[in-house]
């Protein structure tokens, strides 16, 4: 039996809080995207970020919603360091839940209405 190579979709421009929830929605367990490249705790910090306000603000959600499909058991998360103080955040899909009857869409709107 052959082993398969690991790839990582990495997105041409910085991905919205939507698009990750999208591919989400549609990965196949296995499936690596790059949401980020850079040092998120920093990129997201207002006094260090060399990112306009709306963009900081979109990346601070990409990376909450990041952090919520992980706790959801939708993904893994996992850094992998590109440099000195750099690196790349990468979410790899798990199987979904055999027993979660709920949509991806149903989780999100449930979140929302809590809110």
């Amino acid at each position: 039996m052959g082993t398969t190579p690991f790839i990582t979709v990495r997105a041409r421009r910085p991905l919205t809080e939507i698009e990750f929830c999208a591919w989400v929605a549609q990965a196949v367990p296995g499936d690596r995207l790059e949401y980020h490249r850079g040092f998120l705790v920093l990129d997201i910090f207002p006094m260090f970020a060399r990112l306009p306000d709306p963009q900081r603000a979109e990346l601070a959600r990409l990376g909450s919603r990041a952090f919520w499909a992980a706790e959801q058991g939708l993904v893994h998360l996992v850094q992998e360091r590109t440099g000195p103080d750099q690196f790349a955040y990468i979410a790899v899909a798990r199987p979904k839940p055999k027993a979660a009857a709920v949509s991806l869409s149903a989780l999100l709107l449930a979140e929302q209405e809590a809110a």
